[in-house]
C-alpha cells in the first residue's frame, strides 16, 4: 500500500509539474511577442471580440503608401476587462486608437498593447500580457 501511495504521489506531482508549465507557457508575453520589436500605431476599430482566453481589438491601420491593414490588439479574459468597466460599449466600432506596444515574434499583425489610449488622450485597459523588464529598462517605439 505504501508503495502505491508513492507512486501515486509521484505521478500526481509529475502531472501538476507539467500543466502549470504548459499553463505558464501559454500566457508568457515571451512566447507570443518580442520585447525586441516595439510598435505604434494608430487606427480605427474594426472589430471587438471579448473571448476566451483572450479578447481582441481590430483596428485597420492606414501605412503611408495608403494600404489599409487590420491588426489584431490582444488583451486580457473578458472577464477580466468587465472587472475592469471594459465591454463592447466602451470599445465602439470607429473609435480611434492609439497603441503603444510589441509585434508577434511571427511577424503577422498581431501585437499585445502597453498603452492604449482614445484619439482623445483616454486610456483603455485591455489588459495584455506584459513583459517582464528590468526595473530600470525601458522600451521605445520605433
Amino acid at each position: 500500500m505504501r508503495r502505491f501511495a508513492t507512486l501515486l504521489s509521484t505521478v500526481l506531482l509529475a502531472t501538476a509539474t507539467l500543466v502549470s508549465t504548459e499553463l505558464h507557457a501559454h500566457h508568457a508575453f515571451a512566447a507570443s511577442f518580442d520585447v525586441n520589436q516595439p510598435i505604434e500605431l494608430r487606427g480605427m476599430i474594426s472589430k471587438v471580440e471579448l473571448i476566451n482566453p483572450h479578447s481582441w481589438i481590430h483596428i485597420d491601420v492606414t501605412d503611408a503608401d495608403g494600404t489599409v491593414n487590420t491588426w489584431r490588439i490582444e488583451g486580457g479574459s473578458p472577464n477580466a476587462l468587465y472587472r475592469n468597466g471594459v465591454t463592447k460599449n466602451s470599445v465602439p466600432l470607429g473609435a480611434e486608437l492609439h497603441i503603444v506596444g510589441y509585434r508577434a515574434r511571427d511577424g503577422s499583425l498581431r501585437a499585445v498593447g502597453r498603452d492604449i489610449t482614445f484619439a482623445d488622450g483616454r486610456p483603455l485597459f485591455f489588459g495584455g500580457s506584459q513583459p517582464q523588464l528590468p526595473e530600470t529598462q525601458t522600451v521605445e517605439p520605433q
